[in-house]
């Protein structure tokens, strides 16, 4: 049971991981778009999305 569940973990990571650098790659752009604009909001909102993503991609390829 013990490998069953391991393998499902492991084929779930396979399938969120690349979401979640796909969602990194569009905050980067949002993040860079905000500060060309100086949009100091969305640079706020940006960073915390960036660091919610950066948690779930740690907590996914452990």
């Amino acid at each position: 049971m013990k490998h069953v569940m391991e393998a499902l973990r492991k084929r779930e990571a396979q399938e969120k991981l690349p979401v979640i650098r796909m969602e990194i790659d569009y905050e980067l752009v949002t993040l860079h778009d905000a500060m060309v604009a100086g949009d100091e909001e969305q640079i706020i909102r940006a960073k915390r999305k960036l660091s919610a993503l950066r948690k779930q991609l740690i907590e996914w390829s452990l």
